[in-house]
């Protein structure tokens, strides 16, 4: 069984003091720092770019998880590496060749992920699946915070968890994640968990009960405590 790990994502952090909300969160128990890029042209939003990334590397020795929601992708994955990003994720939509943009996120030296909307389905992953490092499941459409839950993203998990089965690849899900759904996505295979309103809520004083109330929850499912 792969590592779990709970990822706060800053979109749903306090932006007017971002590096004291990304130290206090790790201090809080979080393991990785998860960072939403949107260009307002593959999603309907926009978000920050790789100067972000840099300002939260030059604060934290966590490992940044970057996800890249834009398109073409292709052209910005040297500066996000150079910025400081531990893993690239795209989607399959991004661009015209797939496997060659995998193959160049890990020749940056950076660990390479697909990400999977809602309606992408798990098919795009099977000819690149020697170029992954961590596949992740949107459980919401990308583009915004706050969303609700989309129960048929088990499914997709558990499909993909049969498929890379006995590889090294992390499954990650992103969208709705909270202690009430925690363990329905743990349960399917999933051990990368991205949070962001269920653990900025509160405020930092909640920030390390919100973040143990989702590892509880996930624990419970793979069975790691009773």
């Amino acid at each position: 069984m792969r590592p779990l790990a709970i990822l706060p994502s800053v979109l749903a952090a306090d932006w007017t003091d971002m590096g004291q909300s990304v130290k206090k969160v790790m201090a809080a128990g979080a393991d990785i720092i998860h960072l939403d890029v949107m260009d307002g042209h593959f999603v309907p939003n926009i978000s920050f770019g790789p100067d972000m990334v840099k300002a939260i590397r030059g604060i934290t020795d966590a490992r940044l998880d970057v996800h890249l929601m834009i398109a073409p992708a292709d052209p910005y994955l040297e500066a996000f590496a150079k910025a400081g990003a531990d893993v690239i994720t795209i989607h399959p939509e991004a661009g015209p060749h797939l496997h060659r943009s995998l193959a160049a996120i890990r020749q940056l030296g950076k660990k390479a992920g697909v990400a999977l909307n809602p309606a992408t389905p798990v098919t795009a992953l099977e000819h690149v699946l020697d170029e992954l490092d961590l596949v992740l499941v949107m459980s919401v459409n990308p583009g915004f915070g706050g969303q609700a839950f989309i129960r048929s993203s088990l499914e997709k998990l558990d499909l993909i968890r049969a498929m890379t089965a006995g590889r090294d690849i992390d499954i990650e899900v992103d969208g709705g994640i909270t202690a009430e759904t925690a363990g329905l996505v743990a349960g399917a295979g999933a051990n990368w968990l991205v949070a962001g309103s269920a653990v900025f809520k509160g405020g930092p004083e909640a920030y390390a009960g919100n973040i143990a109330a989702i590892r509880k929850a996930a624990q419970l499912a793979r069975g790691e405590i009773a």
